[in-house]
């Protein structure tokens, strides 16, 4: 871990510390570039530093005038050789602190990199609490159970800051991820799938456009139709966000299913790869459904959105020939729910109002079935 960090922020030095709180101390796990440094280098904290340090809320460069603030001058290692420092807290608990020295071309950690360090430190936490409580004659199951649930947290956490970044350059699409991850997880849940794909399907729609990044901006502003060179740049999205993924072992396997292919469509129309019905997995029919019901119900340069119910009767018009009717019908499920009130939380995104009544769901329904069977009436 602490060489990957000096490898994405340019430090040539760098030391991982644990904190104990009795006696207050710091004390190294594992440091690289110092030349001297102590096998274990141990820094006692006066109860200022110690509370200076839990109160700490991002990285911070360190000066001159600064190093008082963090540290005591007692320990076996100088204060003055560190350029940057990052508390490690779980939970809220302090549980050690990242200490970067000079960087390669001796420049200071801008805002932007000291960002990414604050991103990369709750990974980091979670494995320095691990090792203290593997350390420790008090490691009970139950601590474990509650690691556990911070490792999800930081990991759904992490995905859904990056789904945010992916947003955040193309002013029309703000959000656009977050709600097709969540939308997409409700659907799933509705057709009954378990938690581990819920959770992954979730996963998989906060990463779905991540290729996006590489689009140039006025693609999005552009209050017209895309002219051919602009639609296969739009296109390209689904090869890129394949290729960023697809060397990321993420716990759930088709991420990058979902990434390259949440644009193609049952009758093989869709893009990059003209992949047909049921050769799809189920989490890319999902997401399909969950991307065109926010992209429909959003606001565009070009358009305005359209409302809830048109929406579903656009899309269930398009079944079963663009989607999948077992996703269209976990989509109606939730957007009913919501019509009577029954959703713990709600299904539909803060910014739409559900002017759809139960029975107006009910009649889009009885248009998919009917879709389904072309027609036929059936009779005793």
């Amino acid at each position: 871990m602490l060489a990957r960090l000096r490898e994405a922020l340019g430090a040539r030095e760098g030391v991982l510390f644990t904190f104990s709180d009795k006696p207050a101390m710091l004390t190294s796990l594992a440091a690289q570039g110092f030349v001297p440094f102590p096998d274990v280098a141990m820094i006692p904290l006066l109860p200022k530093h110690v509370h200076a340090l839990a109160i700490l809320r991002s990285p911070v460069g360190l000066e001159r005038d600064s190093y008082a603030n963090f540290f005591t001058k007692n320990g076996n290692v100088a204060p003055e050789l560190f350029r940057c420092l990052a508390p490690l807290r779980v939970g809220g608990k302090l549980v050690g602190a990242i200490a970067l020295g000079r960087r390669e071309d001796n420049s200071t950690y801008d805002a932007d990199e000291l960002g990414a360090l604050a991103l990369l430190s709750n990974y980091v936490a979670v494995a320095v609490q691990n090792h203290a409580l593997k350390q420790s004659l008090e490691y009970r199951v139950t601590e474990n159970l509650r690691l556990l649930g911070s490792i999800h947290k930081f990991y759904d956490n992490a995905l859904e800051a990056f789904a945010a970044a992916i947003d955040i350059k193309h002013v029309s699409v703000h959000g656009h991820s977050l709600r097709v991850g969540r939308y997409a997880a409700a659907i799933a849940e509705a057709i009954g799938l378990g938690p581990t794909d819920i959770s992954g399907i979730k996963a998989a729609g906060y990463l779905h456009d991540i290729g996006k990044v590489a689009v140039d901006n006025h693609i999005f502003s552009k209050p017209a139709a895309l002219d051919a060179e602009e639609f296969r740049e739009m296109a390209d999205h689904t090869v890129v966000g394949h290729r960023i993924v697809s060397g990321v072992d993420f716990p759930w396997p088709k991420i990058p299913d979902v990434v390259r292919w949440h644009h193609e469509r049952a009758d093989g129309s869709g893009y990059p790869d003209h992949v047909r019905g049921e050769e799809l997995p189920i989490a890319v029919r999902l997401i399909s459904v969950a991307d065109t019901f926010d992209a429909m119900t959003s606001e565009r340069p070009y358009r305005h959105p359209l409302a809830v119910g048109e929406t579903l009767t656009e899309i269930v018009r398009l079944t079963p020939a663009k989607f999948d009717p077992v996703a269209v019908q976990g989509l109606l499920v939730q957007v009913r729910r919501d019509a009577v009130g029954s959703n713990k939380s709600a299904f539909l995104d803060h910014r739409l109002v559900c002017n759809i009544g139960p029975t107006d769901v009910d009649q889009i329904a009885s248009m998919l079935q009917h879709r389904l069977t072309n027609g036929r009436v059936y009779s005793c």
